[in-house]
């Protein structure tokens, strides 16, 4: 079962790094800051979400 967290985590973290991506090129191309500060948010967000997962593997 170990195996399977370990494959379902690394699907969430491949996941997260995908979303951070298409976010931070929607950001770039973003105009108004309304939406610039809602995109930067989202990214903040997955990232301590990322950060947190690569952190109970012990990848930190």
């Amino acid at each position: 079962m170990a195996n399977g967290n370990h494959e379902a985590s690394d699907d969430q973290i491949a996941l997260l790094r995908r979303e951070i991506s298409d976010l931070t090129e929607q950001a770039a191309a973003a105009s108004g800051s309304a939406r610039e500060e809602r995109l930067a948010d989202q990214i903040n967000e997955k990232q301590d979400r990322l950060n947190a997962l690569l952190k109970q593997r012990g990848e930190t």
